[in-house]
């Protein structure tokens, strides 16, 4: 192994020195690193901070005995260093350290009980000996494990961090410092980082974290994350090329895990973006461990000790460029407090009183907005300083708010803090706006906004209990995550199983090339539903009816809703793939709700007026996406068409043609010879028609058809207002649909002389709707020449002439396959990428 002359501190945080595998582990990463010399920084095993603390407060405030508690840390430190094996050259002095140090812990222990308090000195000289006991086990086992002419020394931290306690936390005394490190290490420093040959040496000194000194000599500690900040220290006083910080995660993570399944480690980030992601919460270190890194420009990595190989996340000068935003995370619970009042505007003492207020009260402020008019102040505070808050408030401005000047502070409670952060939204347009956007997408209101000029930060204040959902959009926005979509499809007919075949055979294209993630995680019938937590398996694509009626349980459109819509994923969708009136009438619930709709149903669109003008302010309401393009045409583009013409300032003149795919199948292929009754039954038995062919032959579905063009084109129409001409007849208008079909061919012979009529004139038969802009509508077979547009479709083509004030003398046509199970899925699924796209997927 060739030397590599630079030095490096390696920070084992408690979990990767928990147990005896652990530290093993942990020993070998610090003897795979080649460098000269490796300062090693070392935590109190997971847990024996805490519980020390603990063993302090019980002393002082119960008369419960410690004692148990104690003999319980001690005797998990000696079970560690058995089961290393250490030699009993090794062993024997760690154990007489434990009773020694364990000595003059009892005798505090005891003195705090005797007097009921205990001092910050008396509680960090207790607090430390997890650490002096953790390194010095550290260092035994790394010693037992050298070779060659390498080098372990234990180096006791506290004489070589110098630090004075101020309000805001412990600082570093530099000069004192640097010098006492001199005085303990120079030599180990001069010996290893300037020697250069050709052998494989190094020197490892391990050092315990958290612990330090006062100017006085008296022992302190660096507070809560203090081995972190121990690391950063030793590394700014040894000259370091580099920290690396082992912990139990792969590095620093684009959001939290928990909460955000697609959150991903983020390679590399500038010390600024780690601040400001420690600071609301992200799981890094502290930001003022990291300040004596940041003067010195010391990369700092983050590694994970149960996954070396992890590539980790490296914190320094330079950032990765390639995404704007680096991560989002999310502060909560907390506490929006908003002071109104005419008393604020120019008055430049308010805002000093108000901080000065909340400093005297210990509150610290977790984000402010305020106005250019000056008429407001917004502030958020942890939950848990809510009363500290209220009383420095009403203390601080008790005589504006007895003359009027300050009308209100209104507390608003459950909020969250959400930061988007990342360097190169700086001078960036639109990522704010894309937040926003992202956010009102999914019906999430924003109750403050708050952006520094340096703009790597956008903080929002949202509902708690939005967070999570928050969390999941913007990540999703931003490219950190796959843009997934919580799908529940209703009605597995079969519209619905060739959807599901779609979905099934396109997800993992769209998932690896776009980062579409579509999840089926709930399909209903009319009877049964089953939920899933993760998507669908493939073949449930293939019987879905049948595995329903094997594993669903009975139909509850609630909790169906309630399980598509899971706040830890970011997008909700309900596909309606029923002729269901019923289910029609959740669409302005969903949507409201802020869950997309997407559907081939034609009830709602249809239905009664008052319930279609309901839908949009319901949309808007929730920031949903309703899209129906298969209503009319399966997978036609009609009402993109329609959408394109009126958006531009076209004026529709009339629409006519043969909007049902089963019609125009039906008088395709009817030619006299074989009765109509076989043609019509044959057509049902290949998916061609309605559950109920009479939906189709009564008009009723084209007439429906033609209904939604109309509203969509502004006029107010209710389907029972169309002119429909009816193929069925009157005495098979209330049987059952087999009965239906059994009576048809009692009227053969009516519709073949109909045909034979036309084909006489030279002329064919084809049933048509017909609408015009000034609201009259007509839906009924009709004789056409054979030089008609509409006299020369396949089979189930449907044919729609738009004639509009642009295409007036030759109006614009759009024809093809008008049914089917996979044309109608097929318009389905378009709109599915539609939305994703509307959602920020880039296709």
């Amino acid at each position: 192994m060739n030397r590599d002359n630079r030095i490096v501190v390696h920070k084992f945080g408690g979990s990767s020195v928990a147990t005896a595998e652990r530290m093993r582990t942990a020993a070998g990463l610090v003897e795979a690193d080649p460098r000269a010399l490796k300062m090693v920084v070392v935590s109190a095993l997971k847990g024996v901070t805490d519980a020390l603390y603990a063993l302090v407060h019980q002393a002082a405030t119960t008369d419960q005995p410690w004692e148990p508690q104690w003999l319980a840390v001690k005797e998990r430190h000696r079970t560690l260093i058995h089961e290393l094996r250490l030699s009993e050259s090794r062993v024997q002095p760690l154990l007489h350290r434990i009773e020694d140090d364990g000595a003059a812990v009892e005798r505090l222990l005891q003195t705090i009980r005797l007097v009921k308090t205990a001092s910050e000195s008396i509680q960090d000289r207790v607090v430390g000996y997890g650490e002096l006991w953790s390194s010095a086990i550290f260092n035994a086992l790394l010693a037992q494990r050298a070779t060659g002419s390498d080098r372990v020394h234990w180096l006791d931290a506290r004489p070589c961090v110098i630090v004075h306690w101020h309000s805001l936390g412990p600082v570093v005394d530099w000069p004192m410092s640097t010098a006492a490190f001199e005085r303990h290490a120079a030599e180990w420093v001069r010996a290893n980082a300037g020697a250069v040959n050709s052998e494989a040496h190094t020197t490892t000194v391990v050092m315990p974290g958290f612990v330090a000194t006062t100017p006085e000599g008296v022992q302190t500690t660096l507070g809560r994350n203090g081995s972190d900040y121990s690391a950063s220290i030793i590394a700014a006083l040894s000259k370091a090329q580099e920290i690396v910080i082992w912990t139990d995660v792969d590095g620093v993570l684009s959001a939290d895990p928990r909460r955000v399944a697609n959150a991903r480690v983020i390679e590399r980030l500038s010390y600024h973006e780690a601040v400001e992601l420690a600071y609301f919460g992200a799981k890094v270190i502290h930001p003022k461990t990291m300040t004596p890194a940041i003067e010195r420009a010391i990369p700092i990595r983050i590694k994970n000790t149960f996954n070396p190989d992890a590539l980790g996340s490296v914190i320094s000068n330079q950032s990765d460029d390639s995404l704007p935003v680096k991560g989002i995370t999310t502060v909560e619970p907390v506490v929006l407090f908003n002071l109104e009042g005419t008393g604020n505007s120019g008055a430049p003492a308010t805002a000093e009183r108000l901080f000065g207020a909340l400093r005297e009260a210990k509150v610290s402020v977790l984000l402010i907005s305020q106005g250019s008019s000056e008429h407001s102040i917004c502030i958020a505070v942890h939950a848990r300083e809510r009363a500290a808050t209220t009383a420095a408030l009403e203390q601080a401005f008790r005589a504006e708010r007895a003359a009027g000047l300050i009308a209100t502070t209104a507390i608003i409670d459950h909020c969250a803090i959400l930061a988007v952060v990342g360097d190169g939204m700086a001078g960036q347009s639109g990522v704010a706006a894309r937040a926003f956007k992202t956010l009102a997408d999914a019906a999430i209101n924003i109750r403050a906004i708050a952006q520094g000029s340096s703009e790597r930060n956008i903080s929002v204040v949202v509902d708690e209990h939005n967070a999570t959902r928050a969390l999941n959009v913007v990540h999703s926005a931003f490219y950190l995550s796959d843009h997934t979509v919580s799908i529940g499809l209703i009605g597995p007919g079969l519209v619905g199983q060739a959807l599901l075949e779609q979905i099934a055979s396109q997800r993992e294209r769209l998932l690896t090339r776009y980062g579409i993630d579509l999840r089926v995680r709930a399909i209903a019938s009319s009877q049964a539903m089953h939920l899933t937590e993760t998507p669908l398996s493939d073949d449930w694509s293939q019987t879905p009816r049948q595995r329903l009626c094997e594993q669903g349980t009975a139909i509850d459109l609630h909790r169906f809703t309630e399980h598509v819509m899971a706040e830890h994923l970011p997008h909700a969708l309900i596909i309606d793939c029923s002729a269901s009136a019923d289910v029609a009438q959740h669409y302005e619930r969903w949507l409201a709700a802020g869950i997309h709709v997407i559907t081939p149903n034609k009830k709602a669109n249809s239905g009664p007026m008052a319930n279609y003008e309901r839908l949009k302010p319901a949309r808007r309401k929730g920031g949903s996406q309703y899209y129906y393009e298969a209503t009319v045409g399966a997978g036609l583009p009609i009402i993109q068409t329609l959408y394109d013409l009126r958006e531009t300032g076209d004026e529709v003149v009339s629409i006519e043609g043969i909007f049902s795919g089963t019609l125009a199948y039906l008088f395709n292929v009817y030619d006299g010879r074989v009765p109509f009754s076989a043609i019509v039954r044959d057509a049902k038995a290949q998916g061609f028609t309605e559950p109920d062919p009479r939906d189709d032959l009564s008009g009723t579905d084209v007439a429906r058809k033609l209904t939604i063009l109309a509203r969509e084109i502004g006029l107010s129409i209710e389907l029972e207002s169309i002119a429909v001409e009816s193929l069925v007849p009157e005495s098979l208008v209330e049987v059952g649909v087999d009965a239906f079909l059994d009576g048809m061919s009692k009227f053969d012979d009516s519709m073949q002389k109909r045909y034979r009529r036309a084909q006489d004139a030279g002329k064919v038969l084809r049933y048509v709707g017909r609408l015009h802009a000034d609201g009259q509508a007509r839906v009924g077979l009709l004789e056409l020449e054979k030089s008609h547009p509409f006299a020369h479709i396949a089979l189930t083509d449907n044919i729609i002439r738009f004639q509009t004030s642009r295409y007036r003398q030759n109006p614009l046509i759009v024809q093809g396959p008008g049914a089917g199970p996979a044309v109608t899925a097929g318009g389905v699924f378009a709109d599915i990428l539609r939305l994703c796209v509307a959602l920020g997927a880039r296709l």
